[in-house]
């Protein structure tokens, strides 16, 4: 099995996910041209294409790519209006089921966790400290550590939740991770671990809304800007299928999926078609093709995964490789959280309640 991304900050050496995005981009590539498993599909249309832009800026010597002269970026901006209408609507993921039947599984993005670290000081309203959410039982936290749960979470389910988040939470006034010898990952800018309920948090774009207000750069800043320890979480939750009426318990899955923000890992940038896109497809061009509407996106592909209340064999079929790229996923999540010493509550909560 492969190893889960290597992350040895240091001037000498970088964090290392090639390896996690080169499979992420060969699965997207395939699936253009065969027919996608259900939990293919699901990592392809999650991933956000965003539009690319060129400069000749230099990365921070510490985190420069060897030969890296011309980068193609992205602004944190259009990254969040790829999740706009996703938010707002939720976006539909192709599923065969079991007999046959192909249904569309709707999913709504919500924000797990960003921690955004900045090769220049800037300005932050509490200076370098965590943003702390209040959850269900009042308990507060500066990082966290799982996964979000799924709308359909049971009574007893919300207890364990509320009991992990106690187990969890912290001095309001402290900060845990930030200056425990990190100075090397680059200046701290924003470090956000949702710890509420999963019944009170609010769809992806309107939390970066939110915190916004106090952290505009989240608004302005570009992945040339960000060091490599900079991540974000996005917890996806289902809330219907079209046909109705199907009892699939799988249809519960809730996803937790991992997204590298920094021009130190950025896969390589791509042609899409935008009218393909709009559909929610996501399709890489093909050479050849023609189109009006054609434009240079970097795609941010899953680099860590983890899953809760899934069952039977809907998401991971026999004879495919989803049992393994699952594993991978996973362990590439765990390994990243541990070399960065991070706390990532819905992180624990889904590996708590994992059946993988």
């Amino acid at each position: 099995m492969n190893e889960g991304p290597v992350c040895c900050f240091s001037e000498a050496h970088l964090p290392s996910q090639e390896s996690v995005l080169s499979q992420s981009s060969k699965g997207l590539m395939e699936s253009v041209t065969t027919c996608p498993s259900n939990l293919e599909s699901f990592l392809n249309r999650v991933t956000p294409m965003v539009p690319s832009q060129k400069c000749a800026q230099d990365l921070n010597d510490r985190w420069r790519v060897p030969g890296q002269d011309k980068i193609e970026y992205f602004s944190l901006a259009d990254l969040w209006d790829c999740y706009d209408e996703w938010s707002a609507y939720g976006i539909g993921i192709p599923v065969k089921l079991d007999g046959g039947e192909d249904i569309k599984q709707y999913y709504v993005p919500y924000l797990s966790a960003i921690h955004i670290y900045t090769s220049k000081s800037m300005t932050t309203p509490s200076s370098i400290r965590t943003v702390k959410e209040d959850s269900e039982s009042d308990c507060w936290s500066d990082d966290s550590e799982n996964d979000k749960l799924s709308r359909s979470l049971s009574n007893d389910s919300s207890k364990t939740w509320d009991t992990i988040s106690d187990d969890f939470s912290s001095d309001p006034e402290g900060s845990s991770l930030p200056m425990r010898n990190l100075h090397h990952l680059g200046h701290l800018y924003l470090q956000h671990n949702e710890m509420s309920s999963p019944y009170w948090r609010i769809p992806l774009v309107d939390k970066i809304v939110e915190l916004s207000k106090n952290y505009p750069a989240l608004m302005t800043l570009k992945s040339v800007d960000l060091s490599p320890a900079s991540w974000m979480a996005v917890a996806w939750y289902p809330i219907y299928h079209i046909p109705l009426g199907r009892n699939v318990k799988d249809l519960s899955t809730c996803f937790l999926t991992y997204h590298t923000l920094s021009s130190s890992f950025q896969d390589v940038a791509v042609d899409v078609d935008d009218d393909e896109k709009e559909k929610g497809k996501n399709i890489v061009s093909r050479e050849g093709e023609r189109s009006s509407r054609r434009r240079r996106r970097v795609p941010l592909h899953p680099f860590g995964l983890a899953t809760y209340k899934m069952q039977g064999n809907l998401w991971i079929k026999q004879q495919t490789s989803d049992q393994e790229k699952m594993i991978f996923l996973h362990c590439a999540a765990d390994s990243w959280l541990k070399q960065l010493k991070a706390d990532h509550h819905d992180y624990y909560f889904f590996t708590s309640h994992s059946t993988i």
